[in-house]
This record gives C-alpha cells, structure tokens and sequence, in this order.
C-alpha cells in the first residue's frame, strides 16, 4: 500500500529536512554537512523518499566531475495557488500543503530556540489558540478587521529597529 504524503512527511528525519529546505535550496551534500547526526544512508534514503513522494523538489542540476548534483527545495518552481485551483484539490494535497505550513512555523520557531539567550516575554514570542462563536457575517467582520491591522503592520518597511516577527493565522470551521 502506498504512503500517504502524510505518512512521508511526519518521520523525524524527512521532518528535519524539509525543515532546512524551507527558505532555501540545497543539494544531499549541504543537507548532510547541516544534519551531521544523520548517517548518510539514511539521509539519501529520506530525500529520495522525499522526492518521490514530491515533497521535495529538484529545483536545479548541477554538474560535479562527471556526475550531476541535484538541488532541493519544498517549492515547486512557479508554483502558485489560485483559490480555484485550491478548491480542486485533494484532501491529501490539501494536508500536504497544510504541512509544509506547519513545517515552516516549526522551523522558524526552533531557529528562534536555537539562537541562545532568548527571552520569550521581551521578544513577543507567543502561541494560542482559542475557539471563537461567530455567525458567518460576524466571522467576515472579523476577517476583514484583521486583515486591516495586518495590512497596516504589513506596510511597514525593513529598517533599523524593527524585527522581522512571522504572524501566522488558520482558521478551522468546527461543528461543534
């Protein structure tokens, strides 16, 4: 029986690469001089799982003395959602890209842990979730004011001073 996409992406080890390939590209070699702690079978083993499971993408070749380097990323190239297309896909496509959603926040929030001396309250760091009781109209309200104050901190331009902060937002409609 074939693996679903979630089933590939949720092991601690295709965890960890899809984590570095986030914001960037980068071939089996670089992967494996990040993530040293990982034999290198079992490294090529889960990128080409990965792969093959197109998680991961081969966004470039390189050639290396006679042989060719694949670069990797979790981006497809040119991939761009339109919300029709969002609607056509699958409930796996849609747990996949939900994934690598989550995946991202996961890498973000460990490279923040990771940096050392770090103090939750002073930087603003923090993670909720609430359950809020709204009717449609009151739910559309809501979104737009939201997107109001998003789009005024948005605006705002990289300078000296201002920290880059990652807001994340789900909203999950419940029947409850």
């Amino acid at each position: 029986m074939k693996e679903s996409k979630v089933d590939v992406i949720l092991h601690p080890v295709r965890m960890r690469i899809i984590q570095h390939l986030i914001h960037q590209e980068l071939t089996a070699q670089q992967l494996k001089e990040i993530l040293p702690d990982i034999p290198q079978a079992s490294l090529y083993r889960n990128i080409k799982k990965l792969a093959d499971s197109e998680v991961i993408h081969v966004v470039n070749e390189i050639p290396v003395r006679g042989t060719v380097e694949k670069v990797y990323s979790i981006h497809k190239p040119g991939l761009e959602i339109s919300p029709e297309e969002m609607n056509k896909l699958s409930k796996e496509e849609h747990m996949g890209l939900f994934i690598q959603f989550l995946a991202n926040l996961m890498g973000e929030y460990e490279r923040y842990l990771n940096k050392g001396n770090i103090d939750l309250a002073a930087d603003g760091v923090g993670y909720r979730q609430n359950s809020l009781y709204l009717s449609d109209e009151e739910f559309r309200e809501f979104v737009y004011d939201l997107r109001s104050i998003f789009q005024k901190a948005a605006a705002k331009k990289p300078k000296k001073g201002r920290k880059r902060r990652t807001f994340a937002t789900i909203f999950i409609p419940s029947e409850h």
